[in-house]
């Protein structure tokens, strides 16, 4: 996709956002191609709501506590985001496990990123997980996301060490710091028309990527 035309993201979160403003940073400290066009929530209390008004973003709120069922709030869903006309939807901590249709109809153009090194510890509590099992390495990883939770092709991992004094909240906040790093890469990387989901796989500058996606370490 060429830099003169925009690559228009829409963000979906529940939460504080802190990936979104990773984003949003990243994008207006230098001559991305990506453009965040909205930024929905299922949460009208989520602070990542607050970060896209300050940025000038626009911002909508879809409470899934107002539909009967899964399928019936995904199919708002996708018909709010489609309104905007977007090129890559972005998963940063939005709290909803997501219809099979939903995923199929946002295939090669939705990502997610995931605080464990996967596929180890697809779920919630990674943190706490990978210090239980003894782990020397931690990390993130960013993916495709297909209907297998948080399963999909992977685009890139950063690899943090796990200290022996760590604790969950302390490997969480190390981990954090390299989700702000590898998902504006990835976004990146998508705006400018060098990554894609391909047959096999993830693709960058039409080279398969590993198993692994593209590895980082810190």
């Amino acid at each position: 996709m060429p830099n003169a035309s925009p690559c228009n993201v829409v963000v979906l979160l529940s939460g504080s956002g802190s990936n979104l403003q990773a984003l949003i940073d990243d994008i207006q400290g230098s001559e991305s191609a990506a453009r965040i066009c909205a930024v929905i929530s299922n949460r009208s209390d989520a602070f990542g709501l607050e970060r896209a008004k300050a940025a000038g973003i626009a911002t909508h709120v879809l409470d899934h506590k107002n539909f009967p069922d899964r399928e019936t709030f995904d199919a708002a869903l996708m018909a709010l985001i489609d309104s905007c006309q977007p090129h890559l939807v972005l998963l940063a901590g939005f709290m909803r496990i997501l219809s099979g249709a939903f995923v199929r109809h946002y295939e090669g153009r939705l990502l997610n990123i995931h605080p464990s090194l996967l596929p180890k510890y697809k779920g919630l509590h990674t943190h706490q997980r990978a210090l239980d099992a003894g782990d020397s390495e931690h990390g993130c990883s960013v993916h495709f996301v297909t209907e297998e939770l948080d399963g999909g092709p992977l685009v890139v991992q950063a690899v943090v060490p796990v200290r022996v004094d760590d604790t969950a909240q302390s490997l969480a906040n190390r981990v954090h710091a390299q989700e702000h790093q590898i998902y504006p890469l990835a976004v990146r990387w998508f705006a400018n028309g060098d990554l894609r989901l391909g047959s096999e796989g993830a693709m960058l500058n039409e080279q398969l990527l590993p198993a692994t996606g593209h590895l980082i370490r810190t």
